[in-house]
């Protein structure tokens, strides 16, 4: 039977990261945006020089899940200075888990999400915290069913078209 697997990922998995960042933001969101904003986003987000210099950031990390030799998801954590919202000095950011969708339900979120957690609490921070696009039910659902609650709200800026995401913590 094979397993998943949570692994540390280096500057030598950026190609890894943007194949699967594109995949999966493309499946979660090209439904309710413009193809057109849907371009321009993956290719200033996912670009090898943007996630090149995300990796080589100390104050974030990202973590794959690997599906026998398959990338199936990818999670990036922010402290300190790299978070992009609160910048809390006592609370980790997730910025992103990123699951393709076949593995949906199948515990790669999961998976992904306890490492972030299990991050945080290595780091000894308070908190946990991330923002989740308000038409992300499926999403919302799940960080609900881990502890998280609504605090706030922020615009998130999808091309020319201007969405609210939903700001939740969880403390712990």
């Amino acid at each position: 039977m094979s397993v998943i697997i949570i692994g540390k990922a280096s500057a030598n998995d950026v190609e890894t990261l943007i194949a699967i960042g594109k995949e999966t933001f493309h499946e979660t969101f090209s439904l309710g945006n413009t193809e057109e904003n849907m371009v321009k986003y993956l290719e200033a987000n996912f670009s090898s020089e943007k996630l090149t210099s995300e990796l080589n950031n100390p104050n974030s990390s990202f973590y794959i899940a690997w599906h026998d030799s398959e990338p199936v998801g990818y999670l990036k954590v922010n402290q300190g200075k790299a978070q992009t919202e609160l910048q809390d000095k006592s609370a980790l950011e997730i910025e992103r888990i990123y699951v393709k969708s076949a593995y949906h339900g199948k515990k790669a979120g999961q998976m992904l999400y306890e490492k972030a957690l299990d991050v945080a609490m290595y780091l000894n921070k308070k908190s946990i915290w991330l923002g989740v696009w308000e038409e992300n039910h499926r999403a919302i659902k799940f960080y609900e069913k881990n502890g998280f609650v609504a605090f706030s709200k922020h615009i998130f800026k999808m091309g020319n078209d201007k969405q609210t995401d939903i700001m939740m913590r969880k403390l712990l």
